[in-house]
């Protein structure tokens, strides 16, 4: 049985139009990181302002906690809810080989997106959405061209989960590599994130509003930047949608 972490609330409604939006709402009030957990969302919405569907039965969560260091610092903690995004989806499957980490926020499962993170600052906190495809996913004409194909984690693996028993699991996992990270900084998390990074050592596109850069990808540095190696040298991508 997962132990919910020490010093974390826990909020779980029937109903809310995003738990983005519910973050918004408490963030007055709050005095410590809480979780906020809907059974449904009604507008909920994903990187760049894109609607994000979330039906019964998948999840859809948003940590939000008091925001320290600088904001470069707060922005490295996608890396901490990749991670702990991961050993939740391992957790709760037993199926360790089957995820890995997509630049700068996704969460695969065997190449298909499974899951996605939205960070964003709301004063003095720091908010961390997280939508996951428990049961249902977009179909391949719902998402843009060249897009990862989403796929769901009950139709990829065959574990069904309840969204409150998938809050459990993350809650723990993110507590410890929160710890980790207040403890030891970004190193570590960096480390382990590579050791499940998607196509490292291929060619991969990273494309912005207004550009995009192919080349391999080798690295990602100490601010948490994209490394691709081009014709023209070594680039670190700061912000980018990434297309393999």
């Amino acid at each position: 049985m997962t132990v919910w972490p020490e010093g974390y609330a826990r909020h779980v409604f029937e109903t809310l139009d995003s738990t983005l939006s519910e973050a918004a709402r408490m963030a007055p009030t709050l005095t410590g990181p809480a979780w906020i957990m809907a059974v449904e969302q009604t507008a909920a919405r994903g990187r760049r302002g894109r609607s994000w569907s979330t039906p019964r039965g998948n999840f859809a969560g948003t940590l939000i906690m008091p925001r320290t260091g600088s904001p470069a610092e707060a922005a490295l903690r996608s890396f901490v809810a990749s991670l702990a995004l991961r050993e939740a989806f391992v957790a709760v499957t037993g199926q360790e080989d089957a995820f890995a980490l997509k630049w700068p926020n996704d969460v695969l499962l065997r190449g298909g997106k499974v899951a996605g993170i939205l960070l964003e600052t709301l004063g003095d906190h720091l908010v961390i959405g997280i939508g996951v495809n428990l049961v249902h996913a977009p179909g391949a004409d719902q998402v843009e061209a060249g897009a990862v194909t989403p796929v769901s984690l009950s139709g990829a693996t065959g574990v069904t989960v309840a969204p409150d028993v998938f809050l459990d699991a993350l809650a723990a996992a993110y507590a410890r590599f929160e710890q980790q990270f207040k403890t030891y900084g970004f190193a570590p998390v960096r480390t382990a994130w590579l050791s499940h990074a998607a196509r490292i050592g291929e060619v991969v596109t990273a494309r912005t509003m207004r550009d995009e850069t192919v080349g391999v990808f080798e690295d990602i540095d100490a601010q948490g930047n994209l490394i691709l190696r081009t014709p023209q040298g070594r680039v670190a991508i700061t912000a980018a949608d990434v297309y393999f």
